[in-house]
């Protein structure tokens, strides 16, 4: 499995951008695609995750601006993001997991990850 993350990128605050992952070597339908972000000197942080169903959740501090999508026939989850604020800066991780869940995925156990792609919200 290899997940390889683009689309981070320096942005002012109310902008928006979207993260794109692209999974190798994962059936959609079998895995939960999450997101995570961690920002210097804090834990890592669930944002959102999808399911292998196409259930998605999101952590409340991203709830209403953030949104996950995928696309299976692309093998590609994106996280749109929306009214991005200076608080939303920091490293973001694609994230795998085989699993099937009911209910939410974050924080899941995911043990396949991205390398991260930088996101800065400037003020």
């Amino acid at each position: 499995v290899q997940l390889v993350e683009s689309g981070g990128g320096l942005v002012q605050a109310g902008g928006s951008l979207t993260l794109s992952c692209v999974a190798r070597g994962v059936t959609f339908g079998d895995y939960a695609l999450a997101w995570f972000r961690q920002a210097p000197g804090k834990e890592r942080e669930g944002v959102s995750c999808v399911t292998h169903d196409g259930s998605t959740y999101y952590a409340d501090s991203v709830r209403g601006r953030f949104t996950i999508s995928k696309d299976d026939a692309k093998k590609t989850v994106f996280l749109q993001m929306n009214t991005l604020k200076p608080e939303d800066s920091a490293v973001y991780y694609c994230a795998t997991e085989l699993a099937y869940y009911v209910g939410s995925c974050l924080p899941g156990n995911y043990d396949y990850w991205g390398q991260g792609t930088q996101v800065t919200v400037s003020a």
